[in-house]
């Protein structure tokens, strides 16, 4: 599969019947749980057809995204057509776009994913090419950056990564003892 083909499959499972349909009450899905809280809601926040997994708190706003469990979307933050995995965070007042996170993501405050127009990847433009930001397990990207689209960042960022505090769209950043 692609990327662009997991990012379609997840967004299908929030149509009101989906194709691969979750709720059918002759095809019961049975599967061992971890014990954790159901989601918290915070006031004034807002989902609109999305998935929210157990353990998640919600402070900000989600549209049409597959949130995992244990996430934390803070207050102001806006999280749209993307996927964010298991115990992730999403910083105050960051936007999300058209973007797959994987688990243990630490996202800082005042982040935008998604911004600008699509431009070719610059080392794997076969693979990051649906204008999809793409952020490696257990990596964190800091505060007021901006990443542009068909991106991909693997591993602890700092500022210093991002010239004039922006990834632009096709670029990557795979920092030390990650696969180049």
């Amino acid at each position: 599969g692609t990327l662009s083909s997991y990012w379609e499959a997840n967004m299908e499972l929030i149509d009101i019947i989906p194709v691969f349909n979750l709720y059918e009450e002759f095809w019961k899905i049975y599967t061992r749980t971890d014990t954790i809280p159901p989601q918290y809601v915070a006031d004034n926040t807002f989902i609109e057809k999305s998935i929210v997994g157990d353990g998640t708190e919600v402070y900000g706003r989600i549209y049409n995204s597959v949130i995992g469990s244990g996430v934390t979307i803070e207050e102001g933050a806006v999280v749209r057509d993307s996927i964010i995995m298991n115990n992730s965070v999403i910083g105050k007042n960051t936007i999300v776009n058209k973007s797959i996170i994987a688990e243990e993501v630490v996202i800082g405050d005042n982040v935008e994913l998604g911004v600008g127009e699509e431009a070719p990847n610059v080392k794997f433009p076969k693979i990051y090419n649906s204008g999809l930001v793409t952020i490696g397990e257990c990596s964190v990207v800091p505060d007021g950056v901006k990443i542009g689209k068909n991106t991909a960042i693997s591993g602890v960022t700092s500022a210093e990564d991002y010239p004039d505090g922006l990834l632009p769209s096709g670029g990557i950043i795979i920092k030390a003892g990650e696969v180049e």
